[in-house]
């Protein structure tokens, strides 16, 4: 089911300023705005607590919001898209592979392979399906100077890509401080309305939250600060489908466990090998797998 774009309202009564309005706030489909709990449409300027009903009522005749069957909704869960990882024993641990339409958290020690996955799936989820992609673009918003185009190049190479084409269908932004990290997911929300992005990466959600906010009076605004953040982020999940990378000890602590779906957990293994440990998941056991970090990308580790 593909997200509606909000000029979609326009069919319903509503104004195409209203709709302009709600664009520029970030709520570019129909979806977000359905999603969205009303004092939040308030507080667009312009947007009357009567406005923001009709807004609503309207939104939530295109939008399925109430009870549906378990049987339904397995059909609905059976045709998500999983991308793989680049190592068949990581994607036998994940059920398949990285699943779409959630947010999958990876975090562990310094050097254990995150930034290698991500680059790894910024590539295979422009793959096609029956080979393990999403057929579509990513998005990638890098908040510590990590992301390296040479690293998309050797991934193409092993997969039979072009180089060139790899690198046009990834969308790259630097975040620079926690609010701009905020407004680039605003930005990303519009960019996924127009085009089919199968991945969005974040890494690391929390490092700028840790700069930004060092004091010990300052923790409650952080968090605060932080669950916005990954509610946008949760939205974004809900509306397209997405992935998400982050440091050990996540600083966002209960937060940022409550809004990931899927969290992984790596170590160190023996030499370029690392181990994948599932930390907490809604339907897969607790287990662990091997892979390595090749010089092309996430394989699996030799005997």
């Amino acid at each position: 089911m593909n997200p509606r774009v909000s000029s979609k309202l326009e069919s319903f009564g509503i104004s195409a300023a209203d709709v302009k309005k709600l664009s520029e706030a970030g709520y570019y489909t129909v979806e977000a705005i359905a999603y969205t709990p009303k004092k939040a449409l308030i507080a667009i300027k312009g947007i009357s607590e009567a406005k923001a009903d009709k807004i609503q009522s309207e939104a939530a005749k295109l939008v399925p919001m109430g009870f549906t069957t378990a049987t339904e909704f397995h059909q609905k869960r059976s045709e998500i898209i999983q991308l793989t990882t680049g190592s068949k024993e990581l994607d036998k641990l994940l059920g398949g592979g990285i699943e779409t339409g959630s947010i999958t958290e990876i975090f562990g020690e310094f050097r254990t392979g995150k930034t290698q996955i991500c680059h790894t799936l910024a590539v295979t989820c422009q793959l096609p399906i029956d080979l393990g992609g999403g057929e579509g673009k990513c998005l990638y918003i890098d908040s510590e100077g990590t992301f390296r185009p040479e690293r998309l190049l050797s991934v193409a190479e092993r997969y039979g890509l072009s180089g060139s084409d790899v690198l046009d269908n990834v969308a790259y932004a630097r975040a620079y401080n926690t609010d701009h990290q905020s407004q680039l997911l605003l930005q990303a929300s519009a960019m996924m309305s127009e085009s089919r992005y199968a991945l969005l990466v974040v890494d690391s959600a929390t490092a700028l939250y840790r700069t930004d906010y060092s004091g010990r009076g300052e923790l409650s605004a952080r968090q605060m600060h932080l669950a916005r953040f990954l509610r946008t982020l949760l939205r974004l999940a809900d509306e397209f489908a997405m992935f998400n990378a982050d440091p050990k000890k996540p600083i966002g602590g209960n937060i940022i466990a409550h809004a990931s779906t899927t969290r992984l957990y790596l170590r160190k293994g023996r030499g370029e090998t690392r181990i994948c440990k599932i930390y907490d998941s809604p339907c897969l056991p607790e287990s662990e797998a091997m892979f390595a970090i090749n010089p092309d990308g996430i394989g699996d580790a030799k005997e």
